[in-house]
């Protein structure tokens, strides 16, 4: 499959909103809210990074596309003059032409940079510029629910403001490792989401978050007993990640999650889950 993306293109497909933003055109009577999402959800991490180049606008698009998840991920970053962009690493050395950090940048100077598509990805992608965070927000915000992680805490006072002036607070899940940060988004209004280490799960207390935290983000390597342990905590949404096959996948249901965060969306939208797997998950909405 062939994926070739112009920026300037994608912004043709918006118009202005009544506040002034871009908004897609496919809004229609209102943006697409968490409250629509299906009892299992599918996230594509990063766009899906084992199929599409990560954090970029081609992949992103080819995420959404594809139909093979109902959340996209990606993940943010700070620039120097406070523009917030697409990228996962605190440096440009692995995904792109570049290197050096990233903060050193300004948003004149991101526009050199150039995301270096890995050579084992299926299909033929191009270079292209990573986006910003408000390109991605006015290209896809409301159409599909999208997380963000928050890679530098201290943004997200401004990325809380770039997702209410769009009218996204309840279409934008904001992701972090740290409580505190997920505590301060719920503060200012928008879907928190709190991710965990196998290592930090042995050790949490995940019904302390259950106030704030809207998305528990698990580990899908942990203890059977600690998967469960967050399922059980009161957080409505738990959420198992990085899967990359249907074996990960269906545990990870058997065990109680009500989603799956996978850098292969379409692999597993080709794969059915295990019919055991999908007998115990249709017990349990009859338990509920």
């Amino acid at each position: 499959m062939v994926i070739r993306t112009v920026l300037s293109a994608l912004t043709a497909l918006t118009l202005t909103a009544p506040n002034g933003f871009l908004a897609p055109i496919e809004w229609g009577g209102g943006p697409l809210t968490v409250d629509a999402l299906p009892s299992v959800v599918y996230t594509a991490h990063r766009g899906g990074a084992l199929e599409v180049p990560e954090n970029s606008m081609s992949g992103l698009l080819a995420a959404y596309r594809r139909g093979t998840a109902q959340v996209i991920d990606f993940d943010t970053r700070i620039l120097r003059d406070g523009t917030l962009v697409v990228m996962h690493d605190a440096t440009l050395d692995r995904t792109t032409y570049e290197t050096g950090p990233v903060r050193m940048l300004d948003a004149a100077e991101w526009q050199d940079v150039l995301v270096r598509p890995s050579f084992d990805l299926p299909g033929y992608w191009s270079p292209e510029r990573p986006p910003t965070v408000a390109e991605v927000l006015d290209r896809f915000g409301g159409r599909i629910m999208l997380m963000l992680e928050a890679k530098d805490p201290q943004s997200l006072k401004r990325l809380a403001q770039l997702i209410r002036m769009r009218g996204l607070t309840r279409s934008v899940f904001v992701n972090s490792n740290n409580p505190s940060v997920a505590r301060r988004a719920h503060q200012l209004g928008l879907l928190a989401q709190l991710w965990r280490s196998k290592t930090q799960m042995r050790t949490d207390s995940p019904e302390r978050w259950s106030s704030y935290v809207d998305v528990l983000d698990v580990d899908y390597k942990a203890r059977d007993g600690d998967l469960v342990r967050a399922v059980n905590s009161g957080v409505p949404r738990v959420w198992a990640h990085t899967v990359t096959t249907p074996k990960q996948r269906d545990r990870a249901l058997r065990l109680g999650c009500n989603g799956i965060i996978t850098d292969a969306p379409g692999l597993l939208a080709r794969t059915p889950v295990d019919a055991s797997v999908t007998a115990a998950i249709r017990a349990r909405r009859g338990a509920a």
